[in-house]
């Protein structure tokens, strides 16, 4: 099988644990460290599917890279090769395929339920789970493309997670490390101290029950992930 492209915006927000995923049902994959200054490939035919990690960064930057990467978003979906985005990522596909990227209302940091919308291809998604909590870390949102359908909704954001086909946009991180939690609890202290809203939890709260929260959330996202690579090539 062709590898399976990550594309990292960030060192501390790398693919976690579907990287680990990846590893476990013996699929390639090759990492795309943006960050690095490594170039977004011209050409989707290398890869059996694409993945966009999340970063700190807006789709609506004046970046060099982004267009380059809209560009090979549309080139995947165009030849029916799957497209999965987390955060950033997910921003990234909706925008490619016609959405529009924007400020929320709050920033939402940290664990907070998402519920399952209930039409049928969130049931296709999620089969008979109806709520989970996920974890969270942004102050953007999408739109849904057209033909997108919703999947998940958070109480202070209304699209989540949409599906086109095979691929699957989220707003959500659900590829999160007990690791990866604690380091972006650390480089971001500062503005999550000097938040006072709702929507976005102390770091106290964050690590509360982490190594639990952590695993029951690996298991929501093997359940995604699972039925995303059966669309690899």
């Amino acid at each position: 099988m062709k590898p399976v492209a990550i594309f990292r915006h960030l060192p501390i927000e790398g693919p976690g644990y579907f990287a680990t995923f990846l590893d476990n049902n013996h699929i390639p994959w090759q990492l795309i460290k943006i960050d690095a200054g490594e170039a977004p490939p011209t050409q989707v035919d290398p890869f059996s599917g694409l993945v966009f990690m999340g970063g700190p960064m807006s789709v609506n930057d004046d970046l060099p890279w982004i267009p380059a990467v809209l560009t090979l978003i549309r080139q995947a979906v165009a030849n029916d090769i799957p497209v999965m985005g987390h955060c950033l990522g997910g921003q990234l596909l909706s925008k490619a395929l016609g959405g529009t990227i924007s400020g929320s209302p709050v920033k939402e940091m940290g664990w907070s339920e998402v519920n399952v919308a209930d039409n049928p291809v969130a049931r296709a998604w999620f089969n008979n789970i109806s709520r989970f909590e996920s974890f969270h870390w942004h102050g953007e949102t999408f739109t849904l493309p057209e033909g997108a359908i919703r999947l998940i909704s958070s109480r202070y954001c209304e699209n989540q997670a949409f599906a086109m086909g095979i691929h699957l946009g989220m707003q959500c991180h659900v590829e999160m490390t007990e690791r990866m939690v604690k380091d972006w609890c650390a480089v971001s202290a500062e503005e999550i101290a000097s938040l006072n809203e709702p929507s976005v939890q102390s770091i106290a709260e964050i690590k509360t029950n982490l190594p639990e929260r952590v695993t029951q959330l690996n298991a929501i996202a093997a359940h995604l992930y699972s039925k995303w690579i059966a669309g690899l090539k």
